[in-house]
């Protein structure tokens, strides 16, 4: 079986019979609809928007009540488009892995054109172009990763890129926001029409951030007499443009070779994945769990199309700031951090493996339950202690998904303080509740401090995941080796008053003390992290 829209017209009878749910709407009319009045642009072609956008409004278009499908484009990556879509139709395979280990096993068609986002490609930007001019169109969102909004570094520079383009003017960008910009000037230009700009990547205020960086070109084109000055007016106009928050939930890990075999099992063919020249791995499949959420600002100056129905919810800005707040400071991000900290130094490579650990389970438990909960921002629109429910006993344990701590330990210096910090912040401010009663938090920084030496539970060198400040904070643990010898933990300090890694100063608000107690029972040998955690979380 082939997965191509021949493939599933000709062999649908062995698809079915397989387990595959199939597109079940007229797919030529959809397709007609759709390349005539599009509503629904995505620049990003990844694994999140097949399994999760996608299916919703395949599942839409199922129940007829869409009639147009999706627009994907890619700007970074071109072979995703040339080597994955194109070849299979732009159908994908979406495994869902559940928790009772069960597959349900769907070939997602929603996606009716894919577009390579290139400047110097007449044919796909001179179709990308129709589209932002059409009246039909309603969002055009995105899924390229915190740091593709990013126009400067660190230090304030601009990218050359990104200066090259400002210089250029709208009419042959070559980056990535460049030309998406320039195709919002394209709309600008022929009517200055209504649209909503919705970056759908998992960051904080997402909007702002997109909203920022077009904000940018615009200015620059502005000021170099390069675009018309009213394009500044058209962008800030929340009339015409709106760059809405948003917060999305879904685990979507890289395309798992178990999996393949599953499927090829069943007779699909040509399932190999490809590693692009960019180091893109993808595949005609994703493999997901089972649990999604979907929250948008509702500010759509052109309107919107019923993709409520498919699930997605809208609201208000307030509420979508809380339930990112909800997830990202209590219900799930912390969650998953104390196990990737704790998992690289135990020695596990799947994050379900750790929860049959009765230890950590209680440990992730606990921080959520008992020390999250108590400050955390309920939205209203989700329950937190139900999100909670669903993260531990659903979503983290889920033996199918191959979600390994070692992923996700990437980047834990940037994170610690929104994750960790903003509850002892909450702690701290009021007046029932005392940030001394934190007890597993501190012990999670603790065990940072113990992963920076790089040194397992075993006594075994690991290499660390990627982190921008791995170097500089693994200074501060360098002269410590795995001992019961006393130790001068007060060469922590210095790390440890960081806000910025930590989101409060530890040395002043007196927890320092128990980090680095925690931090040095961990450090007592061989086999001393296991002890630690059962000594304190096992009280």
């Amino acid at each position: 079986m082939k997965l191509t829209l021949e493939g599933i017209r000709s062999e649908r009878a062995a698809f079915e019979a397989a387990g595959y749910a199939l597109p079940a709407f007229d797919y030529e009319t959809v397709k007609k609809n759709t390349y005539e009045r599009p509503t629904w642009i995505h620049f990003g072609a990844g694994n999140i928007f097949r399994a999760f956008q996608c299916n919703v409004v395949q599942n839409l278009l199922n129940a007829g009540i869409l009639d147009t499908g999706l627009v994907a484009a890619e700007g970074y990556d071109y072979e995703i488009i040339e080597k994955s879509n194109r070849p299979h139709d732009n159908l994908t395979i979406l495994a869902t892995l559940k928790a009772n280990n069960t597959v349900e096993k769907t070939v997602v068609g929603s996606i009716m054109e894919s577009l390579i986002l290139d400047s110097s490609n007449a044919k796909e930007y001179d179709r990308l172009k129709e589209i932002f001019a059409n009246p039909s169109l309603q969002m055009v969102s995105f899924t390229i990763t915190e740091k593709g909004y990013a126009t400067a570094n660190a230090s304030g520079e601009i990218f050359p890129a990104i200066a090259a383009d400002f210089a250029k003017g709208p009419a042959c960008p070559d980056s990535y926001l460049g030309k998406v910009v320039s195709l919002l000037y394209h709309r600008f230009v022929n009517g200055a029409l209504p649209i909503a700009m919705v970056s759908m990547d998992n960051c904080s205020h997402n909007g702002d951030k997109l909203y920022a960086a077009v904000s940018a070109f615009a200015n620059a084109w502005c000021a170099n007499g390069l675009a018309d000055k009213a394009f500044l007016d058209y962008i800030n106009d929340k009339s015409k443009v709106s760059f809405p928050w948003s917060m999305i939930d879904k685990i979507t890990p890289r395309p798992d070779a178990k999996v393949e075999a599953m499927l090829a099992a069943d007779g699909i063919e040509e399932l190999e994945p490809v590693i692009t020249s960019k180091n893109t791995y993808i595949a005609p499949f994703v493999n997901a769990e089972e649990c999604e959420y979907l929250v948008i600002e509702d500010a759509f100056p052109n309107g919107k199309s019923a993709w409520d129905k498919g699930g997605i919810i809208f609201t208000d800005r307030e509420t979508v700031d809380k339930v990112e707040k909800m997830k990202v400071c209590t219900c799930l991000n912390p969650l998953h951090t104390t196990l990737a900290v704790y998992g690289c130094l135990l020695g596990y490579t799947l994050i379900s493996d750790e929860m049959k650990n009765p230890v950590l389970k209680k440990m992730v438990e606990t921080i959520g339950y008992k020390e999250g909960l108590p400050v955390v921002v309920d939205p209203g629109i989700l329950d937190p202690k139900e999100f909670i429910d669903a993260v531990v006993n659903v979503r983290i344990p889920n033996p199918f998904m191959p979600d390994t701590p070692q992923r996700i330990a990437t980047d834990t210096s940037q994170k610690l303080a929104i994750r960790f910090g903003e509850t002892i912040k909450a702690y701290e401010a009021r007046a029932d509740l005392k940030s001394s009663d934190l007890k597993l938090i501190p012990l999670v920084f603790a065990g940072w401090l113990r992963y920076l030496m790089a040194i397992d539970d075993a006594g075994n060198a690991f290499v660390p995941s990627s982190d921008p400040l791995l170097e500089e904070a693994g200074k501060y643990v360098a002269e410590y080796e795995l001992s019961a010898a006393p130790k001068d933990l007060s060469k922590l300090d210095a790390l440890l008053t960081n806000e910025k890694i930590f989101g409060v100063d530890l040395v002043a608000i007196g927890m320092a003390d128990t980090v680095k107690n925690y931090f040095a029972e961990l450090s007592c040998g061989v086999g001393a992290i296991a002890k630690t955690l059962e000594k304190y979380v096992m009280l």
